[in-house]
């Protein structure tokens, strides 16, 4: 369960810190004082989308940090990723920067938001506020009904078949109605692959052969200039490396006299000895210059054939052999794409799979509807709807992601009444009535150990909203619920209270959250009952109704 949850400039928070006990705990408060920010902070901590709005204005970062009690099974999950921390619980922390940016953490261990949903899923429920509209949308209704029958692993299971599916007969269809399109192709590949494995041009010998050529052409005036380099530096009887020797000679005994003449007559040393060396260098390749016409004519020859079939390909030459690689592929694919026979048979299979897996999560839903649609029945009654019923209908629908069913939640409000589709004849108090009847359904059908409901009681009043106390406790028997209300009836059922509040620090709003001693719990349910201005009646009444409770 919840043990604590900490926020840090957090929206209109500042700091708060709050500890979480056993059963049922209500958080209450003005309307817009920040009672369902704990909420979307607790969302948050468990992966929910983080961006820069939830950080408080004029803030450098967010903080948000949630501990629960663990269990054997989570423990040992969290020690496999190397995650654990201390033993029987676990730590769920996001930080979120003032430019959206957004790290999380389990345990102090960096991880991702993918895994903080994973773990928080194992951990809460959230009911949001707004959870009874999605009763009056088809693919809502079917999303309840599974999550109540705990189908959602056979529902992903059958959306990934369903796109299998629909991606072989995709390939299928393609292939069937493109054939002479895919032949045409081709056979236009095949002629431009046979063109350019007759060049049998290899990676770099495009530009090797431009290497070779531009030598050969040359050959004459390279063999010419180098052999006149070289017999201009040593070989000539004025060449340089001579004269560089006889000025060295000249400067030798001088520097035996002056001893600053060394570093002169080191560098002449040393300009001749390179001037000698490059003498020689230039000499060695004139000597391997080769004067090969015949190989120049051929080089020419290949480089003629090889920008001819370019030419006729329209693509660069130094392209062909990475071009001659894509085209081979293409060509596979296309062998590939033009078995029909084959595409047909793996769309045949993946059809297969997909109805074996509608049928069976079919058959769960069935199930499942009788379950939900008797235990929502008995909810209604003691919501003051006497008499009334959900009866939930599936039809054959057409194939899609989501199955081969077509659902629809019918109700009757009252007895003896006709069940009709929600949308038509549910009033807001009903629809409010039936979803939170819908949740607790839900809620009893998952394990987690916390149910948390975000204004779910809204629209109701009176001995109604009794009874929601009511359900909530008996929840809270079980295990930790916590629940954002309007509602004194449903505070006063609470085991703890929190009462929200909003303030104006230097001309900005913050809320405060502080828990409720007996005597505070009878002041915050007398206003809940009398708006602003309590008088001793009303506190007489949050008396009564604490005392009954």
């Amino acid at each position: 369960m919840l043990l604590n949850l900490r926020l840090e400039d957090f929206v209109i928070v500042d700091a708060a810190e709050l500890d979480f006990g056993s059963g049922f705990t209500v958080l209450s408060g003005e309307t817009g004082a920040g009672k369902s920010i704990l909420i979307d902070a607790l969302s948050l901590a468990m992966g929910g989308r983080a961006d820069a709005g939830v950080v408080r204005e004029g803030r450098g970062r967010a903080d948000v940090a949630a501990e629960f009690r663990s269990d054997p099974v989570l423990d040992a999950w969290l020690a496999e990723r190397e995650l654990q921390g201390d033993s029987g619980t676990v730590l769920l922390r996001r930080l979120v920067d003032a430019d959206g940016r957004s790290r999380a953490l389990v345990n102090g261990h960096p991880a991702t938001a993918a895994l903080l949903r994973e773990i928080g899923e194992r951990l809460v429920d959230i009911h949001g506020q707004h959870a009874s509209q999605s009763l009056l949308r088809a693919d809502g209704q079917r999303q309840l009904l599974d999550a109540c029958a705990g189908l959602d692993g056979e529902r992903r299971a059958l959306a990934e078949a369903w796109s299998s599916w629909r991606a072989a007969q995709r390939e299928l269809d393609v292939a069937e109605s493109g054939q002479r399109e895919l032949a045409l192709e081709r056979e236009r590949l095949a002629w431009q692959v046979g063109e350019l494995e007759r060049l049998r041009l290899a990676p770099g010998e495009w530009e090797a052969l431009g290497e070779e050529q531009k030598r050969l052409a040359h050959a004459a005036a390279l063999i010419e200039g180098t052999r006149g380099a070289a017999d201009a530096l040593a070989d000539s009887d004025d060449a340089l490396s001579r004269r560089l020797h006889r000025e060295a000679q000249r400067l030798r005994p001088l520097a035996a006299i002056d001893a600053r003449l060394g570093e002169a007559l080191a560098l002449l040393d040393s300009a001749a000895i390179q001037i000698d060396e490059a003498a020689s260098a230039l000499a060695g390749h004139a000597e391997r210059i080769d004067l090969d016409p015949e190989r120049l004519k051929h080089i020419e020859q290949r480089i003629g054939a090889v920008f001819e079939a370019a030419r006729r390909l329209r693509m660069p030459p130094e392209t062909i052999p990475a071009t001659l690689d894509a085209l081979r592929e293409r060509l596979r694919e296309l062998d590939a794409a033009q078995d029909v026979e084959s595409l047909r048979a793996r769309a045949t299979v993946a059809r297969g799979r997909y109805d074996a897996l509608a049928t069976q999560l079919s058959t769960g839903r069935r199930k499942a509807a009788r379950r939900l649609a008797d235990g929502v029945s008995r909810h209604m009654a003691q919501l003051g709807m006497a008499g009334g019923k959900l009866a939930i209908t599936l039809e054959p629908g057409e194939p899609s992601a989501s199955g081969i069913d077509a659902i629809e939640f019918r109700v009757a409000a009252h007895a003896g009444a006709t069940p009709r589709p929600l949308a038509r004849v549910a009033s807001g108090g009903e629809l409010s009535r039936i979803g939170l009847a819908i949740a607790v359904m839900a809620a009893q059908a998952n394990p987690v150990p916390t149910l948390i409901f975000d204004e779910a009681d809204a629209g109701v009043g009176g001995a109604v909203a009794d009874a929601v106390g009511d359900l909530m406790r008996r929840l809270g028997g079980s295990r930790q619920v916590l629940c954002v209300t309007h509602l004194a009836q449903v505070a006063a059922k609470a085991h703890h209270h929190y009462r929200v509040t909003k303030d104006s620090v230097d001309g900005r709003a913050v809320s405060r959250i502080e828990a409720l001693d007996r005597g505070a719990r009878v002041e915050e349910i007398a206003r809940m009952l009398g708006g602003a201005e309590i008088t001793a009646t009303t506190r007489k009444h949050a008396r009564e109704i604490l005392a009954q409770a």
